[in-house]
C-alpha cells in the first residue's frame, strides 16, 4: 500500500511553489464576487439559443392590438453580436441564453394597463392584457397567448425537472415556461419574463 504524502512534505519550507499566495486568494475572491453578481440578476443561464433560417407562419397584429391576418415570413436570424447591440443585457441573457429574470424585478409583472405584449427581439405579438392575471409569482402571467401560432412550446429538461419552455416562433427568443396551474378557462399559467417582452398600450 502506498502511503499518502504528509502535509509537511507538500508545503515544506523549501517548497514554496505549492503555497497559496495572496494573489491566488484575490483572484479566487474576484471570481466568487462575479458569480454572485450574475446570480443576483439571473436565476440561471443554461445555454445559447440557436436559430436556423426558414419561413414561419404567424398572426400579425396592428398597434391597436387587432389581428390583421396570417402571414408567412422569413425567420429572424441574427448573430449574437447584433443581438447584444439591439438588446439590454438582461434581455439578451433571457431571450438568447434562456435565462430567467429574478421574480418581482421585471417591468411588467405588476402591469395592469390595457394593451398587448410583443417579443422584445422581433416585435412578434405574443400576449394580451386580456388574459393576464395575478399569479403571485413575481413574473407576468397569462392564461393563453394572443395567438397560438405565434409561439412554440418544447420540453425543457434543465434544472433537474421536466418543464415546457415557451419561445417566439418568429425569432426563437426564449420567453418563459407554461404550467398547468393557471385559472379558467384554460387552466394554464404562461409564466413569462418581462425582459423578453415589449408592452404596447392600447385605448
Amino acid at each position: 500500500m502506498t502511503n499518502r504524502p504528509s502535509n509537511t512534505t507538500m508545503f515544506s519550507n523549501t517548497d514554496t511553489t505549492q503555497r497559496p499566495t495572496r494573489r491566488m486568494f484575490l483572484i479566487a475572491g474576484a471570481s466568487v464576487a462575479g458569480l454572485v453578481a450574475l446570480r443576483s440578476t439571473l436565476a440561471f443561464v443554461p445555454h445559447a439559443v440557436t436559430t436556423t433560417p426558414g419561413t414561419v407562419t404567424v398572426i400579425e397584429f396592428s398597434d391597436a392590438g387587432k389581428p390583421t391576418g396570417k402571414v408567412a415570413i422569413p425567420k429572424v436570424v441574427r448573430p449574437d453580436a447584433e443581438w447584444k447591440q439591439k438588446l439590454a443585457p438582461i434581455s439578451f441573457d433571457v431571450t438568447r441564453r434562456e435565462g430567467t429574470e429574478r421574480p418581482y424585478t421585471g417591468s411588467t409583472w405588476d402591469n395592469h394597463a390595457k394593451g398587448f405584449y410583443r417579443c422584445i427581439c422581433c416585435d412578434n405579438a405574443i400576449f394580451s392584457s386580456d388574459t393576464k392575471f395575478e399569479s403571485g409569482t413575481g413574473w407576468p402571467s397569462f392564461w393563453q397567448p394572443i395567438a397560438k401560432e405565434n409561439i412554440v412550446e418544447k420540453t425543457d429538461m434543465t434544472m433537474g425537472m421536466e418543464r415546457t419552455a415557451v419561445s417566439c416562433r418568429e425569432c426563437d427568443a426564449h420567453l418563459g415556461h407554461v404550467f398547468d396551474d393557471g385559472p379558467r378557462p384554460t387552466g394554464l399559467r404562461y409564466c413569462m419574463n418581462s425582459a423578453a417582452m415589449r408592452f404596447v398600450k392600447t385605448a
